[in-house]
């Protein structure tokens, strides 16, 4: 009974689907633009410096701080 009322559903959505009717096709107005040949380029002189560190040292202060360890996690003894 289902597969039938599907069915039914089915083809009455198709049936529809045909009998609308189509707006007529709008044309599109083109313009015609030409190729540019000559190419300019801008050069930006920013005169803001960015720092970067870089430490070399496995001990450095930073590499320190950022594996710092708690008690918590060191092991104990059964």
């Amino acid at each position: 009974m289902k597969t039938i009322i599907v069915t039914i559903f089915i083809i009455f959505l198709s049936f529809t689907a045909q009998a609308q009717n189509n707006a007529a096709d709008v044309k599109v107005e083109t313009i015609e633009m030409s190729i540019v040949t000559e190419t300019t380029f801008e050069v930006n002189e920013s005169t803001a410096t960015e720092v970067a560190r870089l430490y070399k040292f496995k001990n450095s202060r930073i590499k320190r701080d950022l594996n710092f360890l708690t008690k918590a996690n060191k092991s104990k003894m059964a």
